[in-house]
């Protein structure tokens, strides 16, 4: 299966995002981002796939898109797709815990630090919000595509200082 690509410039840096010959997209990576995707040569650049996906990144940034309606296909264990399904809850302008996450998948506290693991292999940063998980007291810890851009999402979200939505 040919993986397809295109670059999206935003308010967060370029944006690579790729796409299964079905056009679902399969992962939106930003530059420097830890486990981020990078253009191999057997991939095909056709931005086709991704004019949904541009328009509402934009309107996103723009401050008029609260919830994107994409189709998405990542690659991942049955485990990280039970997490990156519930970050699908958190509502824009919230945020959440590591374990207000896993108890939304019937996850025990133990598993907090999987849970973690799999929020921070999103493939899907933004599409995804695992930028809406913050630290139990509150912190703005960890984040793939830095926290600054992490920080810059939530201000845009106008999440930073709202309360924790519950599980």
């Amino acid at each position: 299966m040919t993986t397809r690509w295109t670059h999206f410039d935003s308010p967060v840096g370029e944006l690579l995002l790729t796409a299964d010959e079905t056009g679902a997209l399969t992962s939106l990576s930003v530059p420097g981002q830890k486990n981020g995707r990078t253009v191999q040569e057997s991939w095909l650049r056709d931005p086709a796939p991704f004019r949904a996906a541009q328009e509402q990144l934009a309107a996103y940034f723009a401050g008029e898109l609260k919830e994107f309606q994409l189709e998405l296909r990542p690659e991942g264990t049955e485990f990280r797709t039970r997490v990156w399904d519930a970050l699908d809850d958190v509502p824009y302008g919230a945020t959440t815990t590591y374990g207000e996450i896993a108890a939304r998948i019937g996850a025990t506290r133990v598993a907090v630090r999987a849970v973690g693991g799999a929020i921070g292999a999103n493939p899907l940063l933004i599409l995804r919000p695992c930028h809406r998980v913050i630290g139990a007291n509150g912190s703005l810890t960890g984040y793939a595509g830095g926290l600054e851009r992490k920080t810059t999402l939530l201000t845009l979200e106008a999440a930073l200082g709202t309360p924790v939505t519950p599980a």
